[in-house]
């Protein structure tokens, strides 16, 4: 059985949008694109494309998913070294008004019983499935139990605004930490695993 680890880079405050580009996801207004930048070193670089790379696919939300299908089919050649495996590996979306076939190569539609066929596809044999930004997709996954790990970059940045990758759904989520690093940008890549009751 695959495990399902979420890949994030997120704010102090928990805000996840748009980190790397100002008009990655502008929704609701938002302005400050790009926070996650100053906080890129070799490190880090490292640690996205090792997981990209690691990956046997990958999970995401509608918004995400249109966000990601927009950027890595045509990306510049500099970023050929997380295009590749972006474009390559299997991905698999959950939307409710999404329709097939989706134009993203190697791109499925789940269907709408979303838990059901994540658990069906943890039990498929291959490498480990990642799920990148998507947090009301994430937030459904932790309430049904089926996420694994938490691997997040945490930038010591207060973003005054934007999404959060977990929401308030009234759920207590104990985690234990497994693994550490500091960047040299003051960041902190952390892996946490469900502790349980």
């Amino acid at each position: 059985m695959r495990k399902l680890m979420v890949y994030n880079t997120m704010s102090l405050n928990g805000v996840y949008q748009s980190p790397f580009y100002v008009d990655e996801d502008a929704d609701g207004g938002f302005t400050d694109g790009g926070w996650a930048n100053p906080y890129l070193d070799n490190t880090a670089m490292e640690w996205f494309v090792d997981n990209v790379c690691r990956a046997g696919g990958f999970l995401f939300g509608r918004r995400t998913y249109e966000i990601f299908a927009a950027h890595w089919p045509s990306a510049p050649d500099d970023q050929q070294v997380l295009a590749e495996p972006m474009n390559r590996l299997p991905k698999y979306v959950a939307s409710t008004t999404l329709t097939e076939p989706l134009k993203w190569q190697n791109s499925t539609l789940l269907p709408r019983d979303t838990a059901n066929a994540v658990r069906r596809l943890k039990r498929d044999d291959g490498s480990d499935l990642r799920i990148i930004g998507s947090a009301q997709l994430l937030n459904t996954l932790i309430q049904h139990d089926l996420v694994d790990e938490f691997h997040l970059m945490i930038d010591p940045v207060i973003v005054g605004g934007g999404k959060h990758l977990f929401t308030d759904n009234g759920q207590l989520s104990r985690l234990r930490l497994v693994d550490s690093t500091a960047t040299t940008t003051g960041a902190i890549i952390a892996t946490y695993t469900p502790a349980g009751a």
